[in-house]
């Protein structure tokens, strides 16, 4: 099932997400939304943004031919814990299928090691670097409700109002469906 996508606004993106139970049964609920994110041509989703506020997020980058790193980096990470990050802070444009049509520079460091489930309740520990690491920072920051323009200067997030509001409304072109907090 493809769910429409929240847009920025909502406050379910802004909601330190919930621990799932031990042994949920996820394997629909993971389907959908790599059905939904592949549905935007997206590389990563968070649950928070098909409106669960909860600690699940799917990464697929194997559709990105110029990057050879993610041929198979393909999964689901279920309550994720962040363990460290460190390495060169590295700047890239980023962009956001609940911010659609705004690309931005954000610096994250360039690895990480994270804590973290699949979707069988199998547990893993693994670090990560280059753009594998910068795809999970992005969604993992989803479920610690923060967003990749929080990572923007001031000046920055001022120019963008204007279009963050129309984002909020639902003003705004994207090939999937969405859902605007302030759609009237």
């Amino acid at each position: 099932m493809v769910y429409p996508i929240v847009m920025y606004g909502d406050p379910v993106l802004r909601k330190k997400a919930a621990d799932i139970e031990p042994g949920t049964d996820l394997a629909a609920l993971v389907n959908d939304l790599y059905e939904t994110m592949h549905a935007a041509n997206g590389i990563g989703l968070a649950a928070p943004q098909v409106g669960k506020s909860i600690r699940l997020f799917v990464v697929d980058g194997t559709t990105l031919e110029d990057e050879p790193t993610l041929k198979d980096f393909k999964k689901a990470f279920v309550n994720p814990q962040m363990l460290n990050e460190h390495g060169q802070p590295w700047s890239f444009e980023e962009g956001c299928l609940s911010i659609p049509n705004i690309r931005e520079e954000v610096e994250r460091k360039e690895k990480i090691r994270l804590r973290y489930f699949d979707e069988t309740w199998k547990e893993f520990e693994e670090e990560f670097d280059g753009m594998k690491a910068r795809i999970i920072q992005h969604e993992y920051d989803h479920i610690e409700g923060k967003l990749f323009i929080d990572y923007l200067s001031s000046l920055k997030k001022r120019t963008l109002k204007g279009k963050l509001t129309d984002i909020s409304k639902g003003d705004v072109d994207t090939e999937y469906r969405i859902l605007a907090p302030l759609r009237k």
